[in-house]
């Protein structure tokens, strides 16, 4: 009997092949995860390392483990948590408006009207523009003197002719100015992912309750919101994160003055990182506000997760 044509043995009983590892998947994953890995994790990892040490700037500066010194100091560091106070405002001023305007959007666009693709189209434009695009012209709309909105006030009878207010520079009127510009500047992305929501709402439903005589609240009330929910916690959190963590359109309008009224944390850290050269200090920062967001973010969605189970 040739080799060729030898019966082959069959396996054990009871047991299964050893399943085959496939090598060659490693190649197709590792373009994803090596960016992933460079630009992502590693610098975290060294920002982490970075936190318990007192590098500074300049080459023949040597740097030494503080432990939890940086730590320590910012604890008593009032002005960080001034900035930390400001940044909370900032993230609940924009995200909570946020979220209700782009759900009217999103409602509106939702409904079958004419041209309706144009205003879909017009919704998202502030989604495409950059943030520093964004930042330049809103600072023309409130410019003190050419302002679009001083000019309005102006014509319509509500601002004296001299008086040209600056908005980004008042103590009371620069930290509400900026969140407008955030509202507006983040609502599309808010508007997109709630109109994908809705479009995944069965119609059956609505055609049912209408039936049974349901009014559009209680249609909204009963159907449209309890579908849309998983998508509107989803969304709430991830806008809170990234208003929280917002640098370069608050860097842009303001800077962080006038005063340090709107200075948020990211720009804090900025300034101690890049002007004074707290290179170990600002990486605490950094780090202290990632633990303090996830821990008010566990609560937030543990709450809102516990009142889901309990209906």
């Amino acid at each position: 009997m040739t080799l060729a044509t030898a019966p082959r043995r069959s396996a054990a009983p009871g047991r299964t092949p050893a399943p085959r590892r496939d090598h060659a998947t490693w190649f197709l994953v590792l373009p994803a995860l090596i960016p992933i890995l460079v630009l992502s994790v590693g610098p975290l990892l060294y920002g982490i390392g970075l936190a318990f040490t007192d590098a500074q700037s300049g080459r023949t500066r040597a740097t030494g483990f503080v432990g939890a010194l940086n730590f320590t100091d910012l604890l008593h560091d009032t002005l960080f948590w001034d900035s930390f106070r400001i940044g909370l405002v900032w993230a609940l001023g924009v995200t909570v408006p946020q979220f209700f305007l782009a759900l009217g959007l999103a409602l509106l666009l939702h409904v079958n009207l004419r041209l309706r693709w144009l205003a879909r189209a017009l919704a998202i434009v502030p989604w495409a523009m950059p943030e520093v695009v964004v930042g330049i012209m809103w600072r023309l709309v409130y410019h003190p003197d050419a302002g679009i909105l001083n000019e309005t006030l102006r014509d319509l009878g509500l601002s004296g002719t001299g008086d040209g207010r600056d908005w980004l520079s008042g103590l009371a009127t620069a930290l509400p100015a900026v969140i407008i510009v955030g509202v507006w500047a983040g609502m599309p992305q808010t508007t997109v992912s709630l109109l994908a929501g809705l479009q995944n709402v069965p119609k059956e439903l609505h055609e049912a309750a209408a039936m049974d005589g349901a009014g559009a609240w209680r249609r909204f009330r009963t159907v449209t919101w309890p579908a849309l929910k998983p998508v509107a916690l989803a969304i709430t959190a991830l806008n809170f994160i990234w208003n929280f963590n917002s640098f370069a359109l608050v860097f842009v309008l303001t800077d962080g003055g006038p005063g340090g009224r709107t200075r948020l944390p990211m720009l804090f850290a900025y300034e101690e990182a890049f002007r004074y050269g707290q290179f170990g200090y600002a990486a605490a920062m950094g780090l202290a506000m990632v633990a303090v967001i996830s821990v008010l973010l566990a609560v937030y969605l543990a709450g809102r997760l516990k009142g889901d189970d309990d209906r």
